[in-house]
């Protein structure tokens, strides 16, 4: 049932050294794909990274990228990062079994929201498969489209980290679902 699968899908950054079958990963980007899109153009493009070499080239651009990032940290998200122990390390790019670095062809109407359709529908088909993972989004995502060779009109959204989890932090508390809708229109809050 999808809600229960939604439920006990939680982020993930440990993964366990065996590595799924490939199978898995390509049966959850066969779900992905039949994400909606505007226009049908179905504008999102994975690239599936195996290599150990092509991994620590990804994490070292990324943590290049991280360190710059962390130096001007400030404000809600830096204190958070830091209460939550988040640094500009990023090991889980060299120590998962795949990446799945996922693009969008930025032509196509609608195209970044289409793609993150598709990286919905993905992370609830992983979990199905037993497999976790973590949306990453770099903060330098130029210099990761030229290492793979992207086409010009094709931009990185995220890289998503996939094995079997060996991560035993609890799932963050979301919140009740009376706090995030409302029939018509906006209710009234208190600020």
């Amino acid at each position: 049932m999808i809600p229960e699968l939604a439920k006990r899908r939680k982020t993930v950054r440990k993964f366990r050294k065996e590595k799924p079958p490939i199978e898995k990963l390509l049966m959850a980007l066969e779900a992905a794909k039949e994400a909606p899109s505007g226009m049908n153009a179905q504008p999102w493009h994975f690239v599936i990274v195996e290599s150990i070499e092509m991994k620590k080239q990804i994490r070292e651009i990324c943590e290049r990228g991280e360190r710059k990032f962390y130096e001007k940290m400030k404000g809600k998200l830096g204190e958070w990062l830091q209460e939550k122990g988040f640094t500009w390390q990023k090991p889980f790019l060299s120590e998962a079994p795949y990446l799945v670095l996922v693009f969008t062809d930025v032509r196509a109407p609608f195209a970044v929201q289409s793609t993150w359709l598709a990286v919905g529908y993905l992370l609830l088909a992983l979990e199905e498969e037993g497999l976790g993972t973590v949306t990453y989004t770099p903060p330098n995502p130029k210099e990761l489209e030229e290492l793979v060779n992207a086409p010009k009109y094709y931009k990185l959204q995220t890289i998503l980290p996939v094995g079997y989890p060996d991560d035993e932090k609890p799932k963050y508390e979301r919140k009740a679902l009376k706090e995030v809708i409302s029939f018509e229109k906006f209710e009234e809050k208190e600020s």
